[in-house]
């Protein structure tokens, strides 16, 4: 049976090991047909995913905290692949001490690194993946409630992703003439890897599960499975949208 994606290239930004929503989404891609294209930051994380991505899997190094690394990359991929169909951005940083700091603690360079990588690189993504997008293309990237809630212990990842939002709308503006879709899906706390940076994560995670609708939390498959109709040409009437995935947690 044809998947929805049949003859789609597809970028994947933020593989890092196989509890992330970034690898829920490749594997979502993949069932549906696509050819995915997958980007690490760096040598350690490419030898962590090489393990479990397929042997014929295309990867690109990109570092998105330099604008030059992103274009390096996307002309690689260019050269590589050709023109694309879509692009997944699932990226987020801020250290240590911005996380789990009260937030009127954040000093400058926390703020700027935070906003820099989670925010202003889906802006230079989109920057540079425009030349080899196909029209219609599209471009997804990870957002949480915490955008527009105050979240206890969320803090500066809250302010970068309501940033991040922000940018979907007016970048959803700029590129549709060129038949490029920006979209953001809203995931629901999931047990990741990353979530283990924030302080006294379980306690996030388990107030999410509590407010969801049916006392389950949602799963990196059932993000993935969004994110793989947000790629297709079946969205193609979207744009600037916020797609919540959460099993109805802000519907508080």
């Amino acid at each position: 049976m044809a998947g929805i994606l049949d003859g789609k290239k597809i970028v994947v930004m933020g593989v890092a090991n196989k509890k992330s929503i970034a690898w829920g989404c490749t594997q979502a891609l993949l069932r549906q047909g696509a050819q995915v294209i997958l980007t690490y930051q760096n040598d350690r994380i490419k030898r962590s995913i090489k393990r479990f991505v397929p042997d014929d899997a295309i990867l690109v190094e990109c570092d998105v905290s330099e604008d030059k690394n992103v274009e390096k990359a996307f002309k690689e991929i260019g050269s590589k692949c050709g023109k694309i169909d879509g692009v997944i951005h699932a990226i987020a940083y801020a250290d240590r001490d911005t996380l789990t700091n009260d937030f009127v603690k954040t000093n400058k360079e926390g703020y700027d690194l935070a906003e820099n990588i989670s925010a202003y690189s889906l802006i230079s993504v989109c920057r540079y993946a425009k030349p080899i997008l196909n029209n219609p293309g599209s471009v997804m990237t990870m957002t949480y409630f915490g955008s527009t809630r105050a979240i206890p212990n969320y803090n500066m990842m809250g302010v970068a992703k309501a940033s991040l939002e922000a940018n979907v709308r007016y970048l959803a503006r700029d590129l549709g003439k060129d038949g490029i879709r920006v979209n953001a899906i809203s995931a629901g706390a999931l047990k990741t890897l990353a979530v283990t940076g924030i302080k006294e994560h379980m306690k996030l995670l388990d107030m999410s599960k509590a407010l969801t609708v049916n006392d389950k939390s949602v799963t990196i498959d059932e993000v993935g499975n969004t994110a793989a109709f947000l790629m297709s040409d079946l969205s193609t009437g979207l744009t600037g949208d916020i797609i919540y995935v959460d099993k109805g947690v802000h519907l508080i």
